[in-house]
């Protein structure tokens, strides 16, 4: 049976009180490099609240992006260079010197039609996608490289390519970039909490800050200190993602690089894990037995 520190808990735990909304670009290597922080926040704090995703390229037709990177590809490596060097997420620049996107529409809409067969699913197609354009310097607006992904990630195949010609992934896209226009959101990644007072605006958080900020704004609009939820034993972890960075096991179990990788390499020897060499760092894949 509960004791009464347990049920006075469980009366004040809200049931999804906060929704989060996450305004992301595909491309956008700040994105890429949150993803520590992301995950980390959602498995300790995500029973507090719910979540959405909105693609926040700034589009206003399908190659308002090709003449803004077809001019400027060594500052796009460059760019990429220096968020990996300063995160420890990996972001190889070359990508752009040796494959360069043509647009940022086509991954955008590709994560739509991804959409269209569930959150989760488009979350993981999302991953994925991004590990190719930031680690495989693969050009993820090239179709065929699109359904690769959509298979490698169990995606029905003819119904993600239905979709992805359709046009509700394009209405999808539009009404995702009418919201990032209507909340005035100008920079990727951006995070708008709203709590159950719809009345209230909701409080937007441009850009990338350390944790306990993002910690202090969900007690803050719960009016309570959230209880943090145990951490999974780290090769469960690593089943449940498959495929991760020294850096994200480092952040989301408190650790130093140099701690998680010496975690890491136990695993490995234990034959429960891959090490995949990446420009920057270490990613790990699980192996299933």
């Amino acid at each position: 049976m509960r004791d009464s520190a347990e049920e006075a808990e469980a009366l004040r735990t809200p049931k999804k009180k906060i929704e989060l909304y996450v305004f992301t670009d595909p491309l956008c290597p700040e994105c890429w490099a949150f993803e520590p922080t992301l995950k980390k926040f959602i498995i300790e704090f995500g029973s507090y609240f719910s979540i959405r995703f909105f693609i926040a390229s700034q589009l206003e037709s399908r190659d308002s992006y090709d003449s803004k990177h077809k001019k400027n590809p060594k500052n796009l490596a460059l760019r990429f260079e220096e968020t990996a060097a300063r995160t420890g997420m990996s972001c190889d620049g070359d990508v752009w010197l040796e494959n360069p996107l043509v647009s940022s529409y086509v991954p955008s809409l590709a994560i739509k039609a991804a959409e269209m067969q569930g959150r989760a699913k488009a979350a993981t197609f999302s991953r994925k996608l991004r590990e190719k354009l930031f680690l495989e310097k693969q050009n993820v607006a090239d179709e065929k490289v699109l359904y690769e992904i959509a298979r490698a990630t169990g995606l029905d195949e003819n119904s993600f390519q239905s979709d992805f010609h359709s046009t509700c992934a394009i209405k999808a896209l539009q009404c995702d970039i009418k919201t990032t226009r209507e909340m005035e959101v100008d920079r990727a990644p951006t995070f708008v909490f709203f709590n159950e007072k719809i009345e209230e605006a909701g409080l937007k958080v441009p850009g990338s800050y350390p944790y306990e900020v993002y910690v202090d704004i969900l007690t803050e609009m719960l009016g309570f200190t959230p209880k943090r939820a145990d951490k999974l034993p780290l090769e469960d972890f690593l089943e449940k993602f498959q495929f991760v960075a020294s850096k994200e096991v480092a952040v989301v179990y408190d650790l130093s690089l140099k701690e998680a990788e010496s975690c890491l390499k136990k695993l490995m020897l234990k034959r429960k894990v891959e090490r995949v060499p990446v420009k920057y760092g270490t990613f790990w894949k699980y192996l299933s037995s």
